[in-house]
């Protein structure tokens, strides 16, 4: 799809919980504006499916492992593209911390810190984030749906903390332009109308919170 003009942001993070539908929305934005797609390897962490399988003793090394491999992916993206730099990201880099003050314990999260201070002393600041929310009975449905065997051990309890912790985060979140949008009853995939919708209002955004809701709107 072409736009009638280019989109005004160049690096935007599309957020949300487990299971919200972030990547699949963030490689359709990268295809609609010609922007890099910048998505998370979460089958590449080694450590992922301990951790679901025993929280405790497979944290520390699962939030390390995605500190590093974000921050890498970033950095050689800026590489490649030194002068017009134009990405769709599914992750926002502070979304670390969120993960890691949910699963970590005083000390592992002090020595977590220190790393991801020296790991992203550079790393630039999204110039939109879209930030996709959705009950936490949604989300359990589509995680089930789309079967990743890891996934299937994620507790109903957990997935209220992920969802709890990124309500509490984005409620006070400024650090660039937000657009939050529920994303429980839309299909930004199959239904034209909604997404062609969105990328009108997504080239609208200049500054501030906004929100996205099209089968509420007159």
């Amino acid at each position: 799809m072409s736009l009638s003009q280019p989109p005004r942001h160049r690096f935007i993070a599309v957020e949300g919980p487990i299971g919200v539908g972030k990547t699949t929305l963030a490689r359709r934005l990268a295809e609609s504006f010609e922007y890099a797609p910048l998505l998370e390897s979460v089958e590449h962490n080694p450590f992922l499916e301990r951790f679901y399988r025993n929280p405790r003793q497979g944290a520390f090394a699962a939030q390390l492992y995605f500190l590093f491999q974000r921050t890498q992916q970033i950095q050689e993206l800026r590489q490649n593209d030194l002068f017009s730099p134009a990405w769709v990201a599914d992750f926002l880099m502070d979304k670390d911390r969120l993960f890691a003050r949910l699963t970590l314990d005083a000390d592992e999260l002090d020595l977590y810190n220190k790393a991801y201070e020296l790991q992203t002393l550079d790393i630039p600041q999204p110039d939109l984030v879209i930030y996709l929310q959705a009950p936490t009975q949604v989300l359990q449905q589509r995680i089930h749906r789309r079967g990743v065997a890891a996934e299937q051990q994620i507790s109903d309890r957990y997935l209220q903390s992920i969802n709890d912790a990124y309500t509490e985060f984005f409620y006070y979140y400024d650090e660039a332009p937000l657009l939050i949008i529920n994303a429980s009853d839309i299909d930004l995939v199959n239904n034209e109308a909604d997404y062609n919708q969105l990328l009108l209002q997504i080239n609208s955004i200049g500054s501030g919170r906004h929100y996205f809701n099209p089968g509420h709107q007159p």
